[in-house]
């Protein structure tokens, strides 16, 4: 599976932003949103099953939102109230239907105080 993710850029305090990420297939287990902050290990941000369930970081509960298209094969994110302890690179990551993981390349988001 290839991932290809987009969105990411320079957004103020308390803006909004949203990501994007395309997968090659559509045939999915679970897909995910890590980040990772500058000195910090990578951390999952929020996640979405193929059944719809949905997961959040304590850190994004009520502020980000994971969604996806299956019909054009795209992870979204979107960003409210962005504060910056978000800023950091932000990945998107999938499980396939036999449990194989695939990673995206990063995109980068700096949130300005």
């Amino acid at each position: 599976v290839q991932l290809q993710a987009f969105g990411g850029g320079l957004v103020q305090a308390g803006g909004s932003l949203t990501l994007s990420c395309v997968a090659s297939e559509s045939d999915l287990r679970i897909l995910n949103w890590y980040r990772q902050a500058p000195g910090s290990q990578r951390e999952v941000v929020a996640s979405i099953t193929d059944g719809g369930i949905t997961m959040y970081a304590d850190s994004v509960k009520h502020r980000f939102t994971i969604s996806r298209d299956s019909a054009k094969n795209t992870l979204y994110l979107q960003m409210n109230d962005v504060k910056p302890e978000d800023t950091g690179v932000y990945y998107c990551n999938v499980d396939d239907m036999s449990f194989t993981t695939y990673w995206g390349r990063g995109t980068q988001v700096t949130v300005s105080s």
